[in-house]
């Protein structure tokens, strides 16, 4: 499994937020009001993701009063970061593109509810994202000393 890329990630906010901006100008009129709860959801899960990490950092660096982390563990930790990212990327496309269709009817009550809320829902998720790649980067094995400064002695010659 190679790490998330986060072009990939701008490109899948992008077209999932034009396609729900398209499809939200055609059906808004038919949608039920946004919930704010979104938003601590996912920012309750963004914590829950830098405390993991931290945790999963401390433990792979070998830090004095850590346990050893069984690598299984870490894989599953690494895919559920991945996995997390993607799945952020698009509710934040989804939500951005909510807030885009929504932007010229800020006069209105309800479009102005919806927009302040699916702007606060897709800033949520990339605080999400965020999270997630330091998940991921925590999951990473670190190198071994003697194999870096073998590597930076022949960068040099």
């Amino acid at each position: 499994m190679k790490p998330s890329k986060p072009p990939f990630l701008v490109a899948l906010v992008v077209v999932v937020a034009a396609i729900t901006w398209a499809v939200v100008r055609t059906a808004y009129l038919s949608l039920p009001p946004l919930p704010w709860t979104a938003v601590p959801t996912l920012l309750l899960l963004a914590a829950g993701e830098v405390i993991a990490g931290v945790n999963v950092l401390r433990r792979i660096r070998h830090r004095p009063g850590t346990r050893r982390v069984e690598p299984l563990a870490v894989a599953r930790m690494a895919a559920f970061g991945k996995a997390s990212a993607h799945a952020a990327a698009v509710l934040a496309g989804v939500f951005l593109g909510f807030a885009a269709s929504l932007g010229g009817d800020l006069d209105k009550p309800t479009p102005r509810h919806d927009f302040f809320v699916s702007g606060g829902t897709a800033a949520a998720a990339l605080v999400l994202v965020g999270a997630a790649f330091f998940l991921e980067f925590a999951c990473r094995v670190p190198k071994d000393p003697d194999e870096e400064s073998r590597t930076r002695g022949a960068s040099r010659a």
